[in-house]
């Protein structure tokens, strides 16, 4: 999977600049800015801000809050001057986004308090294409970004939303801007970065749709793996995942994980909740690891932090596993990670025989 982020940053500042400039001579101060209380001028004034917040928030490493610092304009700087602003920041994001290592994470509340580069890219993105519909309507301009800039702000912070059929008209839907033809109003929304669990060795990551596209793909999804390739159930957890995206059902908090080793920063394995819980509390938890990263206790340790997580939900009450008999090393996984074997109430959770069940209770 190709690095992505700074690019983006960058094709989406240079969009809105160009677009932006033809109006400088107008009002920006006097206007609304679309939906928004805001005016245009404030609005483009929020717009530098965010970027630069971004930029420091992923320069500095921030792990516990935002970095206590504001963007602030010069007495009498024009609307050619907020513009040269915004330019400059989004090209300290940029440069922010393509020195960043890939694991790295910083503070960001929504909603698992941190994001990667990709997602404070994505956000830097969003903000930049939202907020410039937002002065352009204001303004009385047309305003339409690339389709892909904005299917790869979707499939990066948005995984709970459906895919419309077009990424632009679904992007504005999906932040109260606009109207889907079958879909409600949105009048709440929050944009979505990957869980991220962190073991004594490993870094569970959340698989993003994106990621889970380019494995179905065949690529790497963003990660480097142990043995050069992920196992192939990683791959057909990845289609499922994306499948249930397409759908508009799945839900990043009971999605797919990748186990990252801390040492070294290679994948091993993944992690998986397969869908919400049911009626009961009840949900299915699978593994895989790659094969030279067995018999080392990863499975067990993963297993471990992700039974612990979603067991301290309030919608979550049972996690259940389905195992063939012959397979005591997975066997051992689980009784280790606290799961104990159960038979009782199999015909609800297990169709097929020749599987044994284990679960563990919160």
């Amino acid at each position: 999977m190709r690095a992505w982020g700074g690019d983006q940053v960058a094709e989406a500042v240079a969009s809105s600049v160009e677009l932006l400039r033809t109006v400088t001579d107008k009002d920006w101060t006097g206007v609304k800015a679309g939906r928004l209380d805001w005016t245009c001028r404030r609005t483009a004034e929020h717009m530098a801000g965010d970027l630069l917040a971004y930029a420091g928030q992923l320069a500095g490493r921030a792990q516990t809050a935002y970095v206590p610092f504001e963007l602030g304009f010069d007495e009498g700087t024009d609307q050619a001057g907020v513009l040269d602003v915004i330019e400059t920041t989004g090209a300290l994001l940029t440069a922010t986004v393509r020195t960043t290592p890939p694991r790295v994470r910083a503070f960001h509340p929504y909603p698992f308090r941190s994001a990667n580069r990709e997602g404070f890219a994505a956000m830097g993105i969003a903000e930049v294409l939202l907020h410039t519909h937002d002065i352009a309507e204001g303004l009385g301009l047309a305003y339409e970004p690339p389709a892909e800039l904005c299917a790869s702000v979707l499939t990066r912070i948005f995984p709970h939303v459906r895919p419309g059929p077009e990424p632009w008209p679904t992007l504005l839907w999906a932040t109260g801007r606009g109207d889907l033809p079958g879909r409600a109003p949105v009048t709440e929304w929050r944009w979505n970065n990957n869980l991220v669990l962190p073991t004594e060795r490993l870094t569970l990551e959340g698989i993003t749709p994106a990621a889970a596209a380019d494995l179905v793909a065949g690529g790497d999804g963003g990660f480097v793996w142990l043995g050069d390739a992920p196992f192939e159930g990683t791959r057909d957890v990845a289609a499922a995942l994306l499948k249930a995206y397409d759908d508009g059902v799945h839900r990043p908090e009971f999605g797919a994980l990748v186990l990252v080793r801390r040492e070294d920063g290679r994948a091993v394995g993944s992690l998986v909740l397969h869908g919400m819980p049911d009626e009961e509390g009840r949900t299915e938890i699978g593994y895989d690891l790659v094969e030279p990263a067995r018999g080392h206790g990863y499975a067990t340790e993963a297993l471990t932090a992700l039974a612990d997580w979603a067991l301290a939900r309030d919608d979550v009450h049972l996690l259940y596993a389905a195992v063939e008999e012959a397979n005591t090393p997975s066997q051992g996984v689980l009784t280790r990670a606290g799961f104990t074997r159960a038979d009782v109430a199999r015909e609800t959770l297990l169709e097929d025989e020749t599987l044994r069940l284990y679960t563990r209770r919160g």
